[in-house]
């Protein structure tokens, strides 16, 4: 099955969720949109986000074992995880940009 296309905002969502590994919390995951694409993340586009990319079937996600959390109101935190049908649209996105980033070297150098 093909991968469907995933948008800018997706691609670095579901990258900053392989970026945390097995402990991929919202709050870190907005942490390293901020911090590594110098972005300012609101915390509902990223909820959005991730229940696209879980409707899509990119993410799934957990709730963490334990107590719930006081500061949170009560409510567990969920932990995310990227599916293998998100790392295969991410693979496809990626070969679809590199073959358009091609031979465009010259115009787009910043020197």
């Amino acid at each position: 099955m093909a991968a469907s296309y995933i948008g800018e905002f997706e691609q670095m969502v579901l990258l900053a969720v392989l970026q945390q590994g097995e402990e991929a919390y919202a709050i870190d995951v907005r942490k390293e949109l901020e911090s590594s694409a110098q972005r300012p993340v609101s915390r509902g586009a990223l909820y959005r986000t991730l229940d696209r990319l879980e409707a899509k079937g990119y993410v799934t996600w957990q709730l963490e074992d334990g107590s719930p959390i006081p500061e949170r109101g009560g409510h567990p935190m969920r932990k995310f995880r990227v599916t293998g049908a998100g790392v295969e649209a991410l693979r496809a996105s990626r070969s679809a940009l590199l073959k358009l980033w091609r031979g465009l070297d010259a115009v787009l150098d910043e020197s």
